[in-house]
């Protein structure tokens, strides 16, 4: 198994960063924050049970998603994190330990991790005529999307190639090495849409549109739930608007089509009202939702609001930035972002330019590209690339991320002949479960070539991380414990992602009261000094757990000389998890842990 790098994060850091950004950018308003306030407040009143209640017992308030009036620089409020749930449904993941929603006390210390990249990066770069086409090379996931495909047993991405004109299609059996293999769409080459033949005849009024790019970002995924073949495929793109000639370049829509196999897609199903450019499309498995989260925000720069429907056609049809309509202002950067490195850009404020994200075991996987500047008008003087990075983010409502870790997880080097110099951005699907690790996938930019346009030269990039390996909880030196809130489970059987194989990990159960049940006590638990991403955890008098299955029960771990990644109770033996892993994975029938792995 790859090593991560690991480094702790201390809280007193956290608190020093936000005081020094806070003085440096407090622009927010306070009445802003006041109305955040109340809201917030009026959230955590909500105990009458009136909204939906989630998969993990987090009871949303009767109006949603939550409208907090606008994007202020203030760090996202969580309000599940504040007033959790009396007693938390495990049934659905592996649980992480990226924040502290299902800790009750600890003595552990948490440690963020981050992921090893591919030493044979760019696994997809500009190599095709047609990925040439236009001002500068364009070869990767403009979001775009990564999966593993159980019905053909293949890696399978979709990119956006050329300059911003073709969506193309690769296939990999290890998720390493990829084929452009051609197809009959365009023959001769990879082509699977050619987005140019949507654009309309320029008009003649207008001859400085004829230049004009057909689409910006697209966002692809493989539709597990529905039950209709003609649709298991779906594509969702800003194009521009083309109702509006005379501002051809300058308003943008979502379109949105299906396909039965990935490559023969059918017409434009449905479209949306004005979006902002780089608006793309994610679906939340745990409400069976389509979000459209459209490219907006006005008082923080780029940003992103949020619009949901039932069916991705609802969704689409709903997405409108004017007027407001359904959508609600939701994410943007923050105080504690970091800003550009360089000094010639370090006055900017850094703003969200991008945003993937896909469910994993227990929680949404948030994937935020924060920009740190300059603007296109300096990137063009300058001939370089703007610079972004990706930033993680968890959600265990679909709406609020928490960000705890402010660093790079996929950064941007700015290092001579570097394939990913500036504009680092994530894929749609993006995670894929590959054994006991978790391929990774994103985008780069290197340096422009001369007598090119600077916007340009894409490569795609895979990177690697343990499974479950986002947060960890450890013991370096003495031992020590985490005792869990209370949970309740309909499994039988609990599992841990742990490496404590110089060490010892031991569990017990305690009742909601805090009281030792029998026969799960550390004194009857087979001590485990493993490294495994999935190892059952078993007491002498008897593993099975049904006995305190639907009762309010903690677990209280006792760690020494190692760390601990998740937990979970299965059904089974098989340590099935039937939470979700991302775009899926070898072994999967979908992107659902159905199957688990065997000791």
């Amino acid at each position: 198994m790859a090593m991560s790098k690991t480094y702790s994060i201390l809280g007193a850091i956290c608190v020093g960063i936000w005081i020094v950004s806070n003085a440096a950018l407090g622009e927010a308003k306070k009445d802003d924050h006041s109305e955040v306030d109340m809201q917030i407040r009026e959230e955590e009143k909500n105990e009458s049970g009136t909204g939906e209640t989630l998969y993990n017992s987090i009871v949303l308030p009767e109006h949603w998603p939550p409208d907090y009036g606008g994007w202020t620089r203030e760090p996202m409020p969580v309000p599940y994190l504040k007033n959790p749930p009396e007693v938390i449904n495990i049934d659905v993941g592996r649980q992480l330990f990226v924040d502290d929603f299902l800790i009750e006390e600890t003595t552990l210390q948490r440690t963020f991790h981050q992921p090893t990249y591919y030493e044979g990066n760019p696994i997809i770069k500009p190599d095709r005529e047609w990925e040439h086409h236009g001002p500068a090379p364009f070869a990767g996931p403009f979001s775009g999307g990564v999966w593993y495909d159980s019905r053909d047993s293949l890696f399978k991405m979709w990119y956006t190639g050329g300059y911003i004109k073709y969506s193309c299609y690769a296939t990999s059996k290890d998720g390493i090495h990829w084929q452009k293999t051609e197809q009959d769409v365009v023959p001769g080459t990879n082509i699977v849409i050619d987005h140019g033949l949507e654009l309309p005849p320029i008009p003649p009024e207008f001859p400085e549109k004829k230049h004009i790019r057909p689409i910006d970002t697209t966002s692809v995924w493989i539709d597990y739930q529905g039950d209709d073949p003609l649709s298991r495929y779906k594509i969702f793109y800003t194009t521009w608007h083309i109702g509006l000639p005379d501002r051809l370049g300058e308003d943008s829509a979502v379109a949105y089509r299906t396909s039965t196999d990935g490559v023969h897609w059918s017409e434009p199903i449905a479209s949306s009202g004005i979006v902002g450019d780089h608006t793309n499309v994610h679906y939340n498995p745990f409400r069976d939702k389509w979000v459209i989260n459209i490219r907006s925000g006005r008082e923080t720069g780029r940003a992103r609001a949020y619009v949901e429907g039932d069916t991705p056609a609802e969704a689409v049809k709903l997405a409108e930035v004017r007027p407001h309509g359904e959508i609600v202002p939701w994410l943007g950067a923050d105080l504690l972002d970091p800003r550009n490195p360089n000094p010639e850009s370090a006055d900017i404020l850094p703003q969200l330019y991008h945003f993937d994200t896909v469910a994993y075991e227990s929680l949404m996987l948030g994937y935020f590209s924060i920009w740190h500047g300059p603007e296109n008008d300096v990137c063009h003087v300058r001939h370089i690339p703007k610079r972004n990075e990706v930033v993680l983010g968890f959600s265990r409502d679909g709406f609020h991320y928490d960000r705890p870790d402010r660093r790079p997880f996929f950064e941007a080097t700015e290092a001579d002949g570097a394939w990913n110099w500036g504009n680092v951005q994530s894929a749609s699907g993006a995670c894929l479960v590959v054994g006991d690790r978790l391929y990774l996938y994103f985008t780069g930019r290197n340096l422009p070539e001369k007598g090119k346009l600077w916007d340009g030269f894409v490569n795609t990039g895979l990177a690697f991380l343990r499974r479950d390996g986002f947060a960890s909880m450890g013991s370096i030196r003495n031992a020590g414990t985490l005792t869990t809130k209370p949970l309740k489970f309909s499994g039988k059987h609990l599992f841990v992602n742990t490496d404590c194989d110089q060490g010892e990990l031991r569990v017990e159960v305690l009742d909601k009261d805090g009281t030792i049940v029998e026969p799960f006590t550390t004194d009857n638990c087979v001590s485990l000094a493993v490294n495994r991403t999935s190892h059952r955890v078993e007491w002498k008098d008897g593993t099975d757990l049904s006995s305190v299955a639907g009762e309010p029960v903690r677990f209280r771990f006792h760690l020494r000389l190692g760390e601990l990644y998740s937990f979970w109770v299965s059904l089974d033996e098989s340590g099935a998890s039937h939470g979700y892993v991302g775009a899926g994975g070898p072994g999967y029938s979908s992107f659902v842990d159905t199957v688990g792995s065997s000791d």
